[in-house]
């Protein structure tokens, strides 16, 4: 498992390489959250409007302390939920839905009285994010699906939702495999040709992703692919994306989705093109904090 030092120094590195602009961060405060048996850590920083950013498959909410700077750096306050089993985020694990992980995000933004917010959702986030939209619509302003698949497939696709790359997306946190044979994994699934895919080899955590992974398989697809019916989302993909079975969303609901495309950037996102995915997402939460009014209070 990565270090906590060892994170910061690649946010460092990467801040090096993307531009003085992103050393200019913003002190990110450590929260812990309870409700009962559940405690949920919140890394917070920045001050202004909201962007919850909530994390890909067993992986965790430091995988965007570079987003996150950009962000902050934007004029946004930037909550990152830890789920249930990374890092200070503890919980019941066993049979959990959606339903289960948005009320987490929900208790989070309560707590914090963040007020209707931008949900980014990455990957598997992006489906706790949409069921928060349905379960809980009065805190959500507009959802950014980054990197994420809908749930659903093209009709007439034979496809099976949520199954590209299943064995490369499982294998690459799976550390009883050879590091050689993760690395073509998350080259496979995650990352795009020419990126560096060992800063994922690390920073993995295996009863997340089953509790995460059993809870996208136990909810009906047809209760959150559409985040709810009104909040608008950007669907921010990724060019080299090999895992998203891409557009789908845009034939169900036209009305409600714009799409962004990421060069550069395969599933993983973040670790690859951390500028551009914060440009993409301060750009959306900027129009929607100024276009739609907030929702009613539930």
């Amino acid at each position: 498992m990565i270090s906590k030092q060892l994170l910061a120094s690649v946010a460092a590195a990467v801040c090096a390489v993307s531009g003085p602009a992103a050393a200019q961060t913003a002190e990110v405060a450590r929260v812990l959250v309870k409700k009962g048996p559940v405690q949920i850590e919140v890394l917070e920083q920045g001050q202004g409007k909201t962007i919850v950013i909530l994390p890909s498959l067993g992986r965790s909410a430091e995988d965007y302390d570079v987003v996150a700077q950009y962000l902050a750096k934007d004029g946004f306050r930037v909550l990152r939920p830890e789920p249930r089993g990374i890092g200070n985020s503890t919980g019941p694990l066993a049979d959990l839905t959606l339903h289960d992980f948005a009320a987490d995000v929900a208790m989070v933004m309560e707590d914090r009285k963040t007020g209707p917010a931008i949900i980014v959702g990455h990957a598997w986030g992006s489906q706790p994010a949409r069921m928060l939209a349905v379960d809980r619509p009065d805190l959500v302003r507009g959802i950014v699906m980054a990197a994420a698949s809908v749930g659903k497939v093209p009709p007439g696709s034979k496809e099976k939702p949520y199954g590209r790359l299943r064995d490369a997306i499982d294998g690459s946190g799976n550390p009883k495999l050879p590091v050689a044979q993760r690395i073509t994994y998350l080259k496979q699934a995650f990352f795009a040709p020419g990126n560096d895919p060992r800063a994922w080899l690390g920073g993995w955590y295996p009863e997340a992703h089953d509790a995460q992974a059993h809870a996208r398989n136990v909810t009906p697809v047809d209760t959150y692919y559409a985040g709810g019916t009104t909040v608008p989302i950007l669907d921010l993909q990724g060019e080299h994306d090999a895992v998203v079975v891409k557009n789908v969303l845009q034939a169900l609901v036209p009305e409600r989705v714009e799409t962004k495309v990421i060069a550069g950037s395969g599933h993983a996102m973040a670790p690859e093109r951390p500028k551009a995915m914060a440009d993409a997402i301060a750009a959306f939460a900027n129009r929607v904090y100024a276009a739609a009014p907030a929702p009613a209070p539930r």
